[in-house]
């Protein structure tokens, strides 16, 4: 019997490895002297992949902020703000001890998970860096080489595929549904590499399902705001759906976590309802986020719109609205002729 609060429920537990070294991350059990409290899941314990991963993102927006500076551009503070956040929520992920934690019980993989594919994309999306890059990287002679060949993988059928919401969208909810409902958790659990791979997924993944949504860098065949709109709309009901599908299973969706959690002194189960809460609660932050950022686009968009038309009414004298009074007084006179 492990106690949870309220009640008490009847789970078999297998006893975990004498090896701390057995498996992932200290095989099936977690490692010696882990707990599941705070002071634990936000311990700093890097990670050197991801830690480098970390890295070059940061050194490579700073020297594109550092080029364009020396030519004398601008670039917005908040722009760089959101891609420093975003990369800090990756190491916060990957190498605190909540990643540890992360191996061990569901719901702390899931806060890594919602973390990695819905909060850090979003942020390094805000950070705008395709925009940075081909403003930054020369434009003549062989040092332009680099930004003609991401004008031309932008321009391409493979980015105009990749990026269409058609195949992000569905990307997204069938890696989701077929990670967890499947054996592929327990297999990619099995090692470390394949956790690492799992966590690149969730980042990959989310990143691409966002990019035609916020749409922050010019990428081919942009839906209208509207449109974007619509697609988070349509995309809330699937993932509120994972989150309780998970809360209300009555059996372990994983051997490798109900194993390793109830290893902690946790009830396995508990555990897994605290994951589908997470998905559900933890995934809506995110996706309000994203739908205030469309909405402001739209209404910047709108703005632009009226200030170009105004530029060419002054331009041209508003001919298309004089055209049309033409038309309307042309009516009236045959109107009153007849």
């Amino acid at each position: 019997m492990i106690p949870v609060p309220g009640a008490w429920v009847p789970l078999e537990v297998t006893p975990a490895p004498p090896d701390p070294h057995a498996g992932h991350g200290g095989g099936m059990a977690p490692m010696p002297g882990m707990s599941a409290g705070p002071v634990e899941a936000w311990s700093f314990q890097p990670d050197w992949l991801w830690l480098s991963v970390a890295a070059v993102l940061l050194v490579g927006y700073t020297v594109g902020r550092i080029a364009l500076a020396r030519r004398g551009i601008a670039w917005p503070a908040g722009r760089t703000i959101a891609w420093s956040f975003g990369v800090a929520t990756l190491v916060a992920s990957t190498c605190t001890g909540a990643a540890a934690l992360g191996a061990s019980m569901l719901s702390w993989h899931m806060v890594q998970h919602m973390t990695l594919s819905m909060l850090t994309p979003i942020l390094l999306l805000l950070g705008r860096p395709v925009t940075l890059a081909l403003r930054a990287l020369p434009t003549t002679g062989r040092a332009g080489a680099a930004r003609r060949g991401l004008l031309t993988l932008l321009r391409s059928r493979f980015a105009r595929v990749v990026t269409h919401p058609g195949f992000t969208i569905p990307l997204f909810f069938v890696s989701l549904y077929g990670l967890y409902f499947s054996p592929a958790l327990d297999a990619l659990m099995a090692s470390h590499a394949g956790h690492q791979f799992m966590l690149a997924h969730f980042l990959v993944t989310g990143t691409a399902f966002f990019l035609p949504l916020i749409a922050a860098d010019p990428i081919p065949g942009l839906p209208s705001p509207g449109a974007r709109l619509l697609l988070l709309a349509i995309s809330v009901p699937l993932h509120a759906f994972f989150g309780v599908t998970v809360m209300s299973a009555s059996a372990p969706i994983s051997e490798h976590f109900a194993y390793a959690t109830a290893a902690l002194g946790t009830n396995p189960l508990a555990d897994q309802h605290l994951a589908g809460g997470f998905a559900w609660t933890f995934g809506e932050i995110p996706t309000l986020a994203a739908t205030l950022i469309i909405f402001t686009q739209w209404v910047r968009h709108d703005r632009r719109q009226a200030a170009r038309l105004d530029r060419d009414a002054d331009r041209t004298g508003d001919r298309e609205l004089e055209a049309y009074n033409e038309a309307l007084r042309t009516l009236r006179d045959r109107a009153g002729s007849e």
